[in-house]
């Protein structure tokens, strides 16, 4: 940029980043502080995953009812996510931030004194809509906040925030229930959100461009209808097939397919006036990175459903055990994640992705070969190698996916990649527990007992998981390679916002 050039700048008066600035002053405090706070959010969607035989016992019902505590959750998700491309558009930044937060404060606290089990999904779902709000919110400023070349280790760290959070939710759910009850669970929450919540209050600034949008009703609800069927359709299919599903899954499957198209060519109509601008898809590098994501997220969901049950059915592990097991391969995760973001400013997505896939198939493939005499130590091993290969392909995915939209777009974008991870992973989920659970009912049939039967089962959803990862690794040679800092910066390709009037103060 020439000297004499004035930076852009939002309406608020914030900085607008250009490809070679560095970060705006206070942006690294105001990204850690939405890094650990989305990181709180998430770890509660699958926190509670180990707490099932608990709510079984103390409310007196079945499992297909308590399984609702983690659908619900992710059936809000789908339904909320959607709608922060248009409340990021419209709202600023700290707005947006104190709704999440204070939404996900009262459901924890609804959750921790919840009476009942109705009491207690309620107060699920309504930490939910903060969760689904979160995510979308920190992508979007990291986006705005932080100059291209940089983005890949930033987005390395969301990537935990992703990935991570799930992956060690059941551990920590174990240990605290080894130690005290489910309710400890929401009660540990509880004073970190609220921390959380005071200081996004006081530290966040406006860092997008906001613009009155109408807010089209028939959009909200055909997206309701499409992702909220989509999800609970591929949940239902596991529970179809042991005949305890409330409703056949291919009819949510079929209405949610059906209002997703017209609610995909509604979105094209209104075009800039859109609840979740479908045009991001007409960029490549956008949609080629989102499916391998989503085949991505498909493959850890399913494991992570999978394991456990393998571990405690078959193996005979505690829950807390079963929790610590997996626990090696979140913290790698981790670990790698900041790496990997650092990698990818320097060779791009390709040469990541590429291998990250093939290291993926190893372990999915590697997983077949676990059997009834296996030990922890290899359960391990192999759940390691899959967290390090989906490392190398979270982060560069995601940077890829979103670094390549126009500015405009970055909070749809956003919305849309946070949305098709909760149907990647419902998706995952789906499979791997349908041919679990047909082929454990199936070997029961012919006579064998609980722990082969099961053990059978597991096997063969491996193997699906394996046949999948490697359409992964063909996809990821169509992965482009070039680098954040030789990309064209997406700010070149939005009109510049008009400029901010003199002493506008920041808001």
């Amino acid at each position: 940029m020439p000297a004499t050039e004035k930076p852009q700048t939002t309406p608020a008066g914030a900085a607008l980043p250009t490809a070679t600035s560095s970060l705006p002053p206070g942006a690294s405090r105001v990204i850690s502080l939405l890094v650990v706070a989305a990181f709180v959010v998430i770890l509660n969607e699958t926190v509670m995953s180990v707490a099932l035989p608990n709510l079984m016992t103390e409310f007196a019902i079945g499992a297909s009812t308590a399984q609702w505590i983690t659908t619900a959750f992710m059936l809000t998700m789908a339904v909320v996510i959607p709608i922060t491309g248009y409340l990021l558009t419209r709202l600023p930044l700290r707005t947006v931030f104190i709704i999440a937060m204070s939404s996900f404060l009262v459901g924890t606290l609804l959750a921790a004194v919840a009476p009942t089990f109705f009491a207690l999904v309620l107060g699920r779902v309504v930490q939910a809509i903060g969760t689904a709000i979160m995510m979308p919110l920190l992508m979007t400023t990291v986006l705005n906040v932080v100059p291209s070349n940089r983005r890949g280790r930033t987005m390395g760290v969301i990537s935990i925030v992703i990935a991570v959070a799930p992956a060690i939710g059941p551990t920590l759910g174990g240990v605290i229930l080894d130690a005290l009850n489910w309710r400890w669970m929401f009660w540990i929450m509880l004073p970190i959100a609220a921390i959380a919540l005071v200081l996004g209050a006081t530290m966040i600034s406006n860092v997008t461009e906001t613009r009155r949008l109408p807010l089209d009703v028939l959009s909200v609800v055909l997206a309701a209808l499409g992702f909220a069927g989509l999800v609970f359709g591929l949940s239902s299919i596991g529970s179809a097939a042991e005949g305890s599903a409330l409703i056949t899954p291919w009819i949510p499957l079929t209405v949610g397919a059906l209002s997703l198209a017209v609610f995909a060519w509604r979105q094209l109509g209104l075009r800039d006036h859109a609840l979740l601008d479908v045009r991001a898809f007409g960029t490549s590098t956008f949609t080629m990175a989102l499916v391998m994501m989503c085949i991505g997220m498909m493959g850890m969901f399913g494991t992570l459903i999978t394991l456990p049950i393998y571990l405690q059915t078959v193996l005979g592990l505690d829950a807390m055990h079963t929790g610590l097991t997996l626990l090696p391969g979140g913290l790698l995760m981790g670990v790698m994640g900041l790496f990997v973001g650092r990698l990818f400013d320097r060779v791009g997505a390709r040469p990541l992705v590429i291998p990250g896939t093939a290291i993926v198939a190893t372990a999915l493939w590697g997983m077949t070969t676990l059997t009834a005499d296996s030990g922890q130590g290899t359960v391990i091993a192999w759940h390691m190698l899959l967290n390090a290969g989906l490392s190398f392909m979270f982060a560069p995915l995601m940077t890829a996916a979103l670094g390549s939209l126009p500015r405009r777009l970055y909070s749809h974008g956003s919305a849309i990649l946070s949305t098709l991870q909760q149907v990647a992973g419902a998706a995952g989920t789906a499979v791997f527990i349908t041919v679990m659970t047909t082929t454990t009912l199936s070997s029961t049939a012919e006579g064998a007992d609980m722990v082969e039967a099961t053990m059978s089962g597991i096997h063969n959803a491996m193997v699906w998981g394996a046949v999948i990862s490697l359409v992964a690794f063909a996809g990821s040679f169509f992965v482009k390679s070039v680098p954040a800092d030789e990309e064209p910066d997406a700010v070149a390709h939005s009109p510049a916002p008009a400029p901010a009037p003199e002493n506008t103060p920041v808001h």
